[in-house]
C-alpha cells in the first residue's frame, strides 16, 4: 500500500512508524527539516520537506499512484487543503484528516466534507476521541484499559496484578479450571515494561498489566477474580475545563446523570463559557494546583479524578495532589510518552495518551480485509483486532488447534448469532463469525490475509 502521511510530529511519526513496520510504502511530509531528518533516520521512510498542502509537494510524494494520504499537521486547514488537493488532483482514493477545532464538527456543518466539497473519508477530531475513552475507563473502577467489540458484546479489559490478587502465581492454564464458567482469555502481559504474549504455562505476577478479552455480561465476575470490586464512581472531578474537559462532563451529563461533577479550570472566561454550556455540573474557576481550590472542591470526597490540562506536568502533580488529599482514583492525560513507564510508580491509575488514541483510530481505517475495528494496545506492543471470517478464510470450518495460526496471534473471543464463544483447540469457526483476536505488530500483515476476500469468492 503507498500512503503519504502529512505531518512528522508525534502522532505522525508514530502512524508512518505502524505503517513502515508493516512494510507500506511509506512518504512523510512536513515543513520542518529536523522532523523529516528525525523520520528517515529512525524509520524505513522517505522523507519530504514542504508544505503538506501544495500539489507540487504532494506530487512528488507519489500522490499519482497513492492509495491514501493521512493528513495530520497541527493546521486543520493544511489537513483539509491536502485532502482537496488529493482528490482534485491525483484521484487519492482514501483521505483521512485529523481536524481539532470544534466549529468544522457542528452537525450543522455536516455537508462541509461531503464529496462534492470537501472530500474527506475520515474526519478524526483528537479531543472527541480522547473523552471518549476516558468515559470507558471511569465505567470500570480498577481497570486502565476498557475497548467495547463486537457491538459491545465483548470487552478487552487491562489491569494490574496487585499483591493481594487472587490470581497472581496461578498458570494461565488453571484459569479454565478455577473459572469453568467465565468467558475469559488472557491475550497480553506487560512485565516491567516489557510486552509478553502469554502461553498457557505463564502466569501472571505482582505489579503485571494484564489485557483479558471478556464476555460483557460477565465484567464485574472478571474483575473480582483480579480483586477489583469497586463500582462506578458517583463524584468525579475533572480539572482542566479545555475541549476535553467540556466534552467529557457532556457525555457524563447526558449518559450518567446520576454521577455528580465538578470542573475546574484556570481561565476564567473560559470557566464562564463552560459553566454555560453544561447543566448540572459545578465550574469552579480556579488553579488546579492551589490546595484551597482543591478542598473547596471536596477532594476528600471525590471517588475520581480526571486531569486534563494541556500540560503533561500540570497533569501529574494535580493527580498526586488528588491522591495526597484522599482522592481514591486519578486519570491523568499524559501527550509525551517519556513520562508513560513513570506513571504507575507514582502512582497515578490510569494514563491516557491523545497520541497512541489517535493513532488506532487512524489505524482502524487502515487495515484490509474485512476487519471491523483495530485497538493498538501500548506503544509497539500489538493490537487488539475485531473481524468477520470468510468462508475463504483459512480459519473456517478447521479446529482451532489445526488452523496453523501465525506466531504472535492469539484468539481471545469467537462471537456467533450473538452469543460469545470461548475459544478452546477443538472451537471450529464458521463464516460471518465474528472473531476478536491480539495480534504481535509482526503478525498483523498475516491476520489480515487471513480476513481477506480471496478473488475466487467472487
Amino acid at each position: 500500500m503507498k500512503i503519504i502521511v502529512c505531518g512528522a510530529g508525534q502522532v505522525g511519526y508514530n502512524i508512518a512508524r505502524h505503517l513502515a513496520m508493516e512494510n507500506n510504502d511509506v512518504t512523510v511530509i512536513d515543513q520542518a527539516p529536523d522532523l523529516i531528518h528525525k523520520v528517515t533516520d529512525t524509520l524505513d521512510v522517505q522523507g519530504i520537506v514542504g508544505y503538506a498542502s501544495h500539489p507540487d509537494v504532494i506530487e512528488h510524494a507519489g500522490g499519482s499512484d497513492a492509495d491514501m494520504i493521512i493528513a495530520v499537521t497541527y493546521a486543520d486547514e493544511v489537513n483539509m487543503v491536502a485532502c482537496q488537493v488529493a482528490h482534485s488532483l491525483f484521484g487519492i482514493t482514501t483521505k483521512i484528516a485529523r481536524v481539532r477545532h470544534q466549529s468544522y464538527l457542528q452537525p450543522m456543518w455536516a455537508n462541509l466534507f461531503s464529496r462534492g466539497n470537501l472530500p474527506i473519508d475520515v474526519i478524526i477530531s483528537p479531543e472527541i476521541e480522547v473523552a471518549n475513552a476516558v468515559t470507558r475507563r471511569l465505567q470500570v473502577p480498577g481497570a486502565f484499559e476498557m475497548i467495547s467489540l463486537v457491538d459491545d458484546k465483548v470487552k478487552l479489559l487491562g489491569v494490574r496484578c496487585g499483591e493481594n490478587c487472587p490470581v497472581v502465581n496461578t498458570p494461565l492454564r488453571q484459569l479454565t479450571e478455577l473459572f469453568p464458567d467465565l468467558n475469559i482469555v488472557i491475550v497480553g502481559l506487560m512485565r516491567n515494561d516489557v510486552p509478553i504474549i502469554p502461553t498457557s504455562n505463564d502466569h501472571m505476577l505482582p505489579g503485571d498489566e494484564v489485557y483479558f478479552v471478556i464476555d460483557s455480561s460477565q465484567l464485574m465476575r472478571a474483575m473480582a477474580a483480579f480483586g477489583y470490586e469497586g463500582t462506578e464512581a458517583k463524584r468525579l472531578l475533572i480539572l482542566g475545563g479545555g475541549n476535553i474537559g467540556l466534552f467529557l462532563a457532556e457525555s457524563i451529563e447526558k449518559k450518567h446523570p446520576w454521577v455528580k461533577v465538578k470542573i475546574i479550570e484556570s481561565n476564567k472566561e473560559r470557566a464562564e463559557m463552560v459553566a454555560g454550556r453544561l447543566g448540572s455540573t459545578v465550574v469552579i474557576h480556579g488553579d488546579a494546583l492551589d490546595p484551597e481550590i482543591l478542598k473547596e472542591a471536596n477532594i476528600a470526597a471525590t471517588e475520581t479524578v480526571v486531569t486534563v490540562t494541556d500540560d503533561d506536568e500540570t497533569n501529574i502533580l494535580s493527580s498526586l495532589l488528588a491522591k495526597r488529599y484522599g482522592c481514591r482514583r486519578t486519570i491523568a492525560l499524559i501527550n509525551k510518552g517519556i513520562y508513560e513507564p513513570l506513571i504507575t510508580t507514582l502512582g497515578i491509575d490510569v494514563a491516557v495518551s491523545p497520541r497512541n488514541i489517535t493513532v488506532s483510530t487512524i489505524l482502524q481505517h487502515v487495515r484490509r480485509g474485512r476487519i471491523n475495528s483495530v485497538h493498538a494496545l501500548r506503544d509497539g506492543f500489538g493490537e487488539l483486532i475485531e473481524a468477520e471470517a470468510m468462508k475463504t478464510s483459512p480459519l473456517v470450518g478447521v479446529p482451532l488447534k489445526e488452523a496453523e495460526l501465525p506466531a504472535g496471534v492469539l484468539i481471545g473471543a469467537v462471537v456467533r448469532d450473538g452469543q460469545v464463544i470461548r475459544p478452546r483447540g477443538d472451537t471450529v469457526i464458521l463464516a460471518g463469525d465474528r472473531v476478536v483476536l491480539f495480534a504481535a505488530v509482526d503478525a498483523i500483515r498475516k491476520v489480515e490475509k487471513l480476513f481477506s476476500v480471496k478473488l475466487e469468492f467472487f
